[in-house]
């Protein structure tokens, strides 16, 4: 017996599809769901020649809790849609392929408005681009993917959805990722203490001089595929930047509010375009909970024994809480608020973290702190996304040290470290962009190489200065990173400089202009900011060599050994190091993960002169007592003044 196909809709394309399908099935033709559909339906196509997502709606509805498959073609502005085949039970549905469709335009805000009327008050039965030819190709295509389902084959539209030019003819397969939020089909966990657990296992190093266990040519089989598509990606665009000193390229994470740029770096465009997806997943995940579900909503009072004190990990001062408009409350222990749960390898036991700290992307507003993606780490492993959550925090963390407490650090020379690379990433900034570059040893009083890298312009126009950091346990490479960061500076933003230059120069002498992150790099572009910079400047230090600076010798082939002498370095500090697991389900398909590390003590990267973040952070004043850089400890009213420049 044939098998039985319910066709539901109306119009050419429920016609065309019901009359190429009859001859062969038997089919049930219904206008609606009113009535539900019959037990024996093996697969059911909506099909309509406009956009009806009510009636996507009612199909999940109905069709989910009976097991009945199902795939949609429909007409959208001049576009056919057909897809994605449905299997209920299996993440990805209709409503999923929808919200990526609709992120990764352009339009995102009033396509979304647009659904949401469509989907209260319907919408007129034909597009007015449905034309009968370009209905009878969508259609065939329609035909061609039932006859798969029912035939037992692997379907195109599965996971996937066709996009059809009515006007060309020209049509384009786009894979979509589950939405882990949908309230279609979306299983995602509950936020947990157990969960929260994390016991370090082996991460082998794919080659002895590596920091990762996850190679690049591994990854470049699914990064591309699974997450940069321009209709349907996590992902939406890429761009090359031919005017950097390197090989820049910057892919595009749409956001409701706007769009979010992400950077690769490398000496090749094609690894750069890998590692500005990796950007580009690492900011996703660490926006807003998407891996786990905040169940956990109360006071710090209530909460005390299992909770990070928020105050430890640097608040804003009481100016500046009391300023009109500032957006964030200060403090207080018997408000309730947000909770997730993280993990302390000090305590050795799971804690509350404020959902603020763990996750930067909720807005102004119910918050007590400016928080960004300070410590947001991704890597091939658990243990490798916590190793370099940490660098990350080490690395501001050290800058800032050293800008608050104007330490002289000691220069080093660049040719010292006998890195062939390394000398030629030098000697290119000199000569193709203009700039001498100098090296500064940041380390702290953990031991973990860290470096304050600056370029200074040689020529007459442009930006003067620019500085950058890395952290690393390998200090060639937390300097090779941190020249990259400059070089991504470099040239680009020099009309920028020159047509607002009268600007930075007002945000010299009102520093409560510097709102934004890029204010902080561009005021010290200005030639007259580098009075505040002549700490570092001073010319009659001598150089000094890697060998002599850096001490951190250890290496080990497993780069678990390596985070564990870290993590013993920060016991002997009394230092915690909490992290909390933000990886989510669209990058553990694909054995990645993504951690946000806290370091309570140090120094959080803030952006805006009006979000600095140094009370309760002691650190910053003794510190440079123990580094030999002062003799007494230092008070806030000594911090240096100024905003930083970090870019």
């Amino acid at each position: 017996m044939s098998a039985f196909v319910a066709v539901v809709g109306e119009g050419l394309l429920a016609e065309h599809v019901y009359g190429e399908l009859s001859a062969q099935y038997q089919v049930v033709r219904q206008t609606d769901f009113e009535a539900g559909v019959p037990e024996a339906t093996e697969l059911a196509l909506v099909l309509h020649d406009a956009w009806h997502p009510s009636v996507h709606q009612k199909a999940e509805e109905v069709l989910r809790p009976i097991g009945i498959p199902w795939l949609r073609g429909f007409v959208s502005f001049g576009e056919g849609i057909v897809g994605p085949l449905v299997r209920p039970g299996t993440p990805g549905c209709s409503r999923c392929a929808d919200r990526r469709r609709l992120m990764a335009g352009h339009d995102r805000k009033e396509m979304w408005e647009l659904q949401q009327r469509l989907a209260a008050h319907g919408g007129v039965p034909c597009d007015a681009w449905a034309s009968r030819t370009g209905l009878l190709q969508v259609a065939h295509l329609l035909g061609a993917e039932a006859q798969r389902v029912l035939q037992g084959s692997q379907a195109y539209s599965e996971g996937r959805v066709f996009l059809i030019n009515l006007k060309t003819l020209k049509n384009s397969c786009h894979f979509f990722l589950p939405d882990p939020l949908c309230p279609v089909c979306g299983r995602l966990p509950d936020d947990s203490l157990i969960a929260a657990r994390i016991s370090l296992q082996p991460s082998p190093k794919i080659s002895t001089d590596s920091y990762r266990c996850r190679s690049m040519d591994d990854l470049n089989k699914v990064l591309v595929k699974d997450y940069l598509d321009y209709r349907m990606g996590l992902l939406n665009g890429k761009m090359y930047d031919l005017m950097s000193p390197f090989a820049d390229v910057s892919v595009n994470l749409p956001l409701f509010a706007g769009d979010e740029g992400t950077a690769g770096r490398t000496h090749s465009y094609a690894v750069s375009e890998l590692t500005a997806i990796l950007e580009g997943l690492e900011r996703y995940c660490g926006l807003s909970p998407h891996g786990k579900r905040t169940v956990i909503h109360d006071s710090y009072r209530n909460l005390e024994d299992q909770a990070l004190n928020p105050l430890k990990v640097g608040v804003h001062a009481k100016e500046q809480y009391a300023r009109p408009g500032f957006p964030f409350q200060p403090f207080h222990p018997d408000r309730p608020m947000d909770w997730v749960w993280g993990y302390s390898f000090l305590q050795e036991r799971p804690i509350l973290v404020p959902e603020r700290l763990a996750y930067y992307g909720l807005g102004c507003g119910h918050g007590f702190v400016y928080e960004t993606s300070n410590g947001c780490a991704l890597g091939g492993s658990l243990e490798e996304a916590i190793f370099y959550g940490i660098m990350e925090v080490v690395e501001r963390d050290s800058f800032l040290m050293t800008w608050y407490a104007q330490l002289p650090l000691p220069r080093i020379d660049p040719y010292s470290a006998n890195d062939q690379e390394l000398q030629l990433m030098v000697d290119r900034l000199r000569a193709v962009a203009g700039y001498d570059v100098y090296l500064f040893n940041a380390t702290m009083e953990h031991g973990i190489p860290s470096v304050w890298a600056l370029a200074k312009n040689r020529k007459q126009k442009g930006v003067n200065l620019i500085c950058a950091a890395g952290a690393h346990l390998d200090p060639v490479r937390a300097t090779k990173g941190a020249i990259h960061e400059l070089a991504g500076l470099m040239l680009t933003l020099d009309e920028k400089f020159e047509m607002n230059k009268e600007e930075y120069v007002r945000m010299l002498h009102d520093p409560s202009l510097v709102q934004q992150m890029e204010d902080h790099s561009m005021l010290y572009s200005l030639p007259q900011a580098q009075e505040r910079l002549q700490f570092l400047l001073d010319e009659n230090r001598p150089l000094r060599t890697f060998d002599e600076e850096f001490k951190w010798k250890a290496r080990h082939a497993d780069l678990t050994d390596d985070l564990q002498d870290i993590l013993q370095v920060f016991r002997q500090l009394n230092l915690d190091v909490i992290v909390v697991d933000q990886t989510t389900p669209e990058i553990i398909r694909n054995g990645l993960y993504c951690v946000k590390v806290l370091i309570p003590g140090m120094l959080p990267m803030t952006f805006g002169y009006h979000f600095t973040r140094v009370i309760g952070l002691e650190r910053v004043l003794r510190v440079p007592v123990e580094l030999g850089y002062a003799k007494q400890p230092l008070t806030l009213e000594q911090l240096n003044p100024h905003p930083h420049p970090f870019p």
